[in-house]
């Protein structure tokens, strides 16, 4: 495993928060979407998730810690505001990035 710092933003702004990713130290498989949660969200308890505009600043009272359980419908829950353009997905414990989410076409 290879671990550097992230910034999942195009620009410097105050939401642009830059924090540690974990990658795999040999070639992997880029997770296929299949509807379901990727491995690596099911094993942790809980997540914070927040919706952000197209302007990519968060957009107040998206912000929530959701079980792994829920954390898809949560996430469709925070879609249902027209100004959400994606929804990123952290550690709940150490807001690390883990991914993100785009509103369907």
């Amino acid at each position: 495993m290879l671990i550097l710092a992230h910034r999942p933003f195009d620009a410097v702004q105050p939401y642009a928060e830059t924090g540690p990713i974990f990658l795999c130290a040999a070639p992997c498989e880029r997770h296929q979407d299949t509807g379901a949660l990727p491995e690596v969200l099911t094993t942790a308890p809980d997540y914070l998730i927040k919706g952000y505009g197209a302007d990519d600043r968060i957009v107040y009272g998206t912000g929530t810690i959701t079980s792994s359980q829920t954390l898809l419908d949560t996430a469709s829950d925070i879609f249902a505001r027209p100004e959400i353009a994606y929804v990123h997905i952290r550690s709940s414990s150490n807001n690390c990035y883990q991914a993100r989410l785009d509103r369907d076409a």
